[in-house]
């Protein structure tokens, strides 16, 4: 399997699980914590040499975001939101992350990604490079934020519902 296929593939897996939550499922947290760092993997195998200053992230439509936000907070209930150990505001104040917000934002940006990819196979390698752009100004942070996250849920047995 190439990078390409190999990185297409870990995404397409990972937007079909967010894409598909049910309220019932219990063990959708263990399998997004084994997913992610395969996707981290998986981009970090890709070409990112490549200047990629001039593709802009296209956003996706803002309701959609935040209906899907919304769902995973709502699931996720008590094991969202955690603390940013290293990050301090400049007034000193505690920064918290969302694990809710994290997973929102790798899917949109992989869904336009990968939309673009289907909807314009001969664009490959644009799409590639725009997604590889995002994920070093974007969504790269909420993914190791993520994985920080579901490691300490896991240390805490909290990941199963």
């Amino acid at each position: 399997m190439t990078p390409h296929t190999d990185f297409v593939e870990t995404a397409r897996v990972y937007c079909d699980l967010i894409d598909h939550l049910e309220s019932d499922d219990t063990v959708w947290l263990e399998q997004l914590a084994k997913l992610l760092p395969r996707l981290h993997a998986a981009v970090a195998e890709l070409d990112q040499s490549k200047d990629n200053t001039g593709i802009c992230s296209s956003e996706q439509d803002l309701d959609d975001r935040f209906e899907l936000f919304s769902r995973l907070h709502t699931l996720l209930g008590e094991r969202d939101p955690y603390w940013l150990e290293f990050d301090v505001s400049s007034d000193g104040q505690l920064m918290t992350g969302s694990l809710a917000d994290d997973l929102t934002d790798i899917f949109c940006e992989l869904k336009v990604g990968l939309d673009m990819l289907e909807g314009h196979p001969e664009k490959r390698s644009k799409a590639l490079n725009r997604l590889c752009s995002s994920y070093k100004t974007h969504w790269g942070q909420h993914l190791m934020d993520a994985q920080r996250h579901l490691y300490e849920l896991d240390t805490r047995d909290q990941l199963h519902f």
